[in-house]
């Protein structure tokens, strides 16, 4: 239905989303003289605050080998020019965020902190306040970037002769019901809408990770890719009955001494990675997975009673784990596998453009070609920074351009229930997937019916519904194990597959697949 009525605002750049990519940008382009508007759901609830593990940041003499350590972590599926791209860019981030006010912990001499985590060989990550990196960081950004129109949701991105043309906006009240719908027009529109992990019954994510710049994405255009490959966290807190965000118990433990083990004390991991505990994230999960179908058990142990000051030093975790009745000095801490990280997304350049001209995405939502098959620890927020300050520039060029576009107001969309299409993802395309269980939750998608939108839930919706579809059919395609992807009735990689699958909308609506080479990247002057 086209719009009739509603209010109407400008802008040169319509940033969707308050996370570690979105206020980047947001901030950036101010600095740069663009008029900026942000849209999110909530300032402060966002993956970026609840980031424990830090900001992989490699020096001068150590880029290399950061590269080298993301693309084994990535499985093949990674662009090693977009890998050396973004490491390479990790001392200007980090200047970029202390510059803005943020802090970091430094030695007894003054010296930036550095800790090792999981499939790092050295010491690169920086942290805040311990394992409060994220929380850090965006209280940085927001105090900094603009301010934002929040309680409200993206219903559609506004398309025409000269690409995105700005987006149709909902306000919400209190209560979550749709209010007030208009129109911000602006040559530039940024996806920084985070994670998509509320597509499951447990995880890491906030509540509003539901997908929409995925939907959002696949309705206007652009094509998304890598879909399948969502990090499972190896070391969540396990409460029984547990549903919706837990908390994550950081991977720096591990990095300090804590050891996985089983609930009769065995070694989890063991020799199965020469790297131990601190094996890559899949080889974990996997690992944990494997002994809970072996044992019975629902969760395994964490036991960090070695790690020295552990209160002091991870003052998220201890306070966490005490809300729930165990304290991490005295008693191994109960864990398993949960949602984290989305390692595939928007297709974008290293400047974050998508196919879509004026339609950029950074941050989780996107796929640069960083992670490949399975991020690599505390890649993400760099990430975040380094295409957030990257979208700004390239908005720029944006400034100036014709915005003719029709501005559409869905008022329906093809959805499920929540508990309905969380129970199938959880079933069928969790740590560990086979044929049966992915079918399975092909055959649940495709029973979504066209239900009115009357309310940010409803929208909600009507993402993780499109992304239930969408990754689903993506693990049907990749008979393989591949990095974060599990196969158990594929056990192999098979080096025929290593090829991204790229997935679209046809004229119709439906998804379209194709096995594509994403390694091309369109950098402007000045971007290595």
């Amino acid at each position: 239905m086209t719009l009739t009525g509603g209010w109407d605002a400008a802008a040169d750049l319509v940033v969707v989303g308050a996370g570690v990519a979105g206020l980047t940008a947001a901030t950036e382009a101010v600095r740069l003289g663009l008029r900026v508007l942000v849209v999110a759901k909530d300032v402060g609830d966002t993956s970026t605050r609840y980031a424990q593990g830090g900001m992989a940041t490699a020096t001068v003499d150590d880029v290399a080998a950061h590269a080298e350590d993301t693309i084994a972590a990535g499985a093949g599926l990674c662009d090693p020019a977009a890998v050396r791209s973004v490491v390479g860019d990790g001392t200007a981030a980090f200047a970029a965020l202390t510059a803005l006010g943020a802090r970091f912990d430094t030695t007894a001499d003054g010296r930036v902190a550095r800790t090792r985590e999981g499939g790092h060989r050295t010491a690169r990550i920086v942290h805040a306040g311990g394992d409060a990196t994220g929380a850090e960081i965006q209280r940085a950004l927001t105090a900094a970037g603009p301010t934002a129109l929040i309680d409200s949701v993206v219903l559609s991105v506004i398309t025409g002769p000269h690409g995105a043309a700005g987006v149709v906006v909902a306000t919400a009240a209190p209560s979550g019901a749709l209010e007030s719908v208009g129109v911000i027009h602006a040559p530039a529109v940024l996806l920084a809408t985070g994670g998509s992990g509320m597509l499951f019954a447990t995880g890491t994510n906030p509540t509003g990770a539901t997908g929409d710049g995925i939907a959002l994405a696949l309705a206007a255009g652009a094509e998304i890719a890598d879909v399948e490959f969502v990090q499972f966290h190896p070391t969540v807190f396990f409460a029984p009955g547990g549903h919706g965000r837990l908390p994550l118990i950081s991977e720096a433990l591990r990095g300090e001494g804590a050891r996985l083990v089983d609930l009769d004390g065995r070694p989890v991991v063991g020799d199965a990675h020469p790297l131990g505990d601190l094996a890559p994230r899949d080889v974990v999960s996997r690992a944990v997975a494997a002994r809970l179908a072996e044992s019975g058990a629902s969760h395994v142990l964490l036991d960090a009673r070695g790690v020295p000051d552990v209160a002091h030093r991870f003052p998220t975790v201890t306070r966490s784990c005490r809300e729930r009745g165990v304290d991490p000095a005295t008693t191994p801490i109960p864990v398993a596998p949960a949602a984290h990280y989305a390692c595939g997304g928007i297709v974008t350049d290293l400047v974050g453009r998508t196919c879509v001209p004026g339609l950029f995405a950074a941050g989780e939502v996107a796929r640069t070609g960083l992670h490949g098959a399975n991020r690599l620890a505390s890649n993400s927020l760099l990430e975040g920074v380094v295409l957030g300050r990257r979208v700004a520039a390239a908005a720029r060029d944006r400034v100036g351009t014709d915005t003719p576009g029709d501005p559409v107001v869905p008022r329906a969309a093809r959805r499920l229930d929540r508990a309905v299409l969380q129970a199938a993802a959880s079933a069928g395309i969790g740590v560990v997937r086979d044929a049966d269980g992915v079918g399975a939750a092909r055959q649940v998608a495709a029973r979504a019916v066209d239900g009115p939108l009357t309310t940010v839930h409803d929208v909600e919706d009507a993402a993780l519904t499109t992304l239930l579809d969408a990754t689903a059919t993506a693990a049907a395609l990749r008979t393989e194990t591949r990095g974060a992807h599990t196969r158990r009735d594929h056990p192999i990689t098979d080096p025929a597959q290593s090829r991204s699958l790229v997935l679209s909308r046809d004229g119709d609506g439906a998804l379209t697949v194709r096995r594509g080479d994403l390694a091309r990247r369109l950098v402007p002057a000045g971007v290595s």
